[in-house]
């Protein structure tokens, strides 16, 4: 529980945080959120990491200067272990297949692999695309690719253009957006909000899921 709270913690005052690291690592920081975004789309138990907020919060202390850091370097980069990730995840998949999720496993649940994989049967390949702007489905996405036998070539375009437009839309909107006075000011909020957003589809998921196991428990 302590973990998670502090995961909370982290995700909730995560501008705080970043600075910290920025302050005490400087450079390194470039090589601290590419293991980052690397982990959370690179391996399927750690659906948990910051994403979103990250990448938004990021953009908005570039903005604000005084980080010696680049935007266009922090992209490049985070773009790389965004492809690079999902390309090591969807290899898992391949090899370890779907029987890593168990029913009583707190991380790894089966219910998350059938969520995933109906939305990958429902959007195709496509669903590695959307899967990028959803927490917990984006790491999971591109496991289920390797589990079903997705051809890799056709796995890696939707792979590439869905890991530029994640990382490039939210790193840049907290560039162009996040010094905005109404969004600096309230920017607590701000990520609330994007955390709030990005995790309705996952919860709204698991209910219909519960949902349909009654029915047809019912039935």
């Amino acid at each position: 529980m302590e973990f998670f709270a502090t995961l909370v913690d982290f995700i909730l005052h995560i501008d705080k945080h970043l600075e910290a690291i920025i302050r005490d690592y400087q450079t390194w920081t470039y090589l601290i959120l590419f293991l980052i975004i690397f982990a959370e789309t690179g391996f399927v138990v750690t659906p948990f990491l910051p994403g979103d907020s990250l990448l938004f919060a990021m953009g908005t202390l570039i903005a604000g200067g005084n980080t010696g850091l680049s935007i266009w370097i922090m992209m490049f980069l985070l773009i790389a272990a965004a492809i690079l990730g999902n390309s090591l995840n969807y290899k898992l998949g391949s090899v370890l297949g779907i029987k890593v999720f168990k029913p009583e496993n707190k991380v790894l649940k089966l219910e998350y692999y059938h969520q995933s994989h109906e939305f990958f049967e429902k959007h195709g390949g496509k669903a590695i695309i959307f899967s990028r702007f959803l927490p917990i489905f984006r790491t999971i996405a591109p496991f289920v690719a390797g589990v079903a036998k997705m051809p890799f070539g056709r796995f890696t375009y939707f792979n590439v253009v869905g890991g530029v437009a994640w990382i490039a839309s939210l790193l840049l909107a907290g560039f162009f957006i996040g010094q905005i006075p109404i969004v600096k000011d309230n920017f607590d909020i701000v990520i609330i909000t994007i955390a709030v957003v990005t995790f309705v589809p996952a919860i709204w998921a698991a209910v219909k899921s519960k949902m349909t196991k009654k029915k047809e428990e019912v039935v």
